[in-house]
């Protein structure tokens, strides 16, 4: 992996990280694209970098992390989900993080979701939720069982665990902050264990290690300007927004896999 190629896949996961367009999904068909994808350091990379996206909601939202013990609990509760899965799917996981095609049809099957999402939540916009009153232990959970979907490539952590948060009555903007928070446990539980694998198995040499250094400053630095417009952008347009640019998105890459396949020039 080059230089080039390592800052074009971090720009893509400070930006999508965190809005719901899928980040692993969008640094798979970009690390494709390069002719990089079949790398193990750019599997490696495309976790390992989510350490400074998630560096990114501690420094903007330090001040939550401070509230209460109950915080905590309610994290841990809605990781549990994704952790149970994500361990029990590993191998099947790889598999498709190795299909592009598969990539682009979840992409374009949530799009068309989201196009729905503002209208069928439309009452929760009423309201005046937080976390602290309108998230308890049964509806951390039930949110996390959401974060589950994510698991496949393409489908977006963050739209899968807001859409969660909304069914939970939360309105869009306590739905999308539980998605930011929860997101720190999962990452670095995810990014520490692919660092283990790859180590355990390939070892890490010290230009990895810069490589890995300079792409966690640079997804830092875009996430923390992603996730300030994110709500703004979520609060003036809804999610339809966001639906058409994944099915866009999916049908393009859908065309342009099915232009190499047959040959078609």
């Amino acid at each position: 992996m080059s230089l080039i190629q390592a800052i074009i896949l971090a720009i893509i996961e400070g930006l999508t990280e965190f809005l719901p367009v899928s980040s692993t999904g969008h640094m798979i068909l970009a690390s494709d694209a390069m002719g990089i994808a079949e790398n193990p350091f750019t599997k490696l990379f495309e976790v390992g970098i989510q350490f400074g996206a998630i560096l990114a909601v501690v420094v903007l939202y330090y001040k939550d992390f401070f509230k209460s013990f109950q915080f905590y609990i309610k994290l841990f509760i809605a990781f549990i989900p994704a952790a149970i899965m994500g361990k029990l799917l590993g191998d099947y996981i790889d598999q498709w993080l190795e299909n592009p095609v598969g990539v682009s049809i979840a992409l374009i099957v949530g799009g068309v979701v989201l196009l729905y999402v503002d209208n069928f939540f439309k009452a929760n916009e009423n309201k005046n939720t937080s976390i602290d009153k309108d998230v308890n232990y049964l509806s951390a959970f039930k949110i996390g069982a959401f974060q589950v979907l994510a698991l496949f490539p393409g489908v977006s952590r963050s739209a899968s665990t807001i859409i969660g948060g909304l069914s939970q009555n939360l309105n869009r903007k306590t739905a999308a902050e539980f998605s930011f928070f929860l997101a720190v446990p999962t990452m670095f539980a995810a990014t520490v264990y692919k660092l283990y694998k790859f180590h355990k198995e390939f070892g890490i040499v010290h230009s990895d290690i810069n490589i890995l250094l300079i792409g966690n400053v640079i997804a830092f630095i875009v996430a923390i300007i992603a996730i300030k417009s994110f709500i703004g952008i979520l609060n003036r347009y809804g999610f339809a927004i966001f639906g058409f640019y994944r099915i866009f998105i999916g049908i393009i890459l859908l065309i342009i896999f099915a232009i190499q396949k047959f040959g078609i020039v």
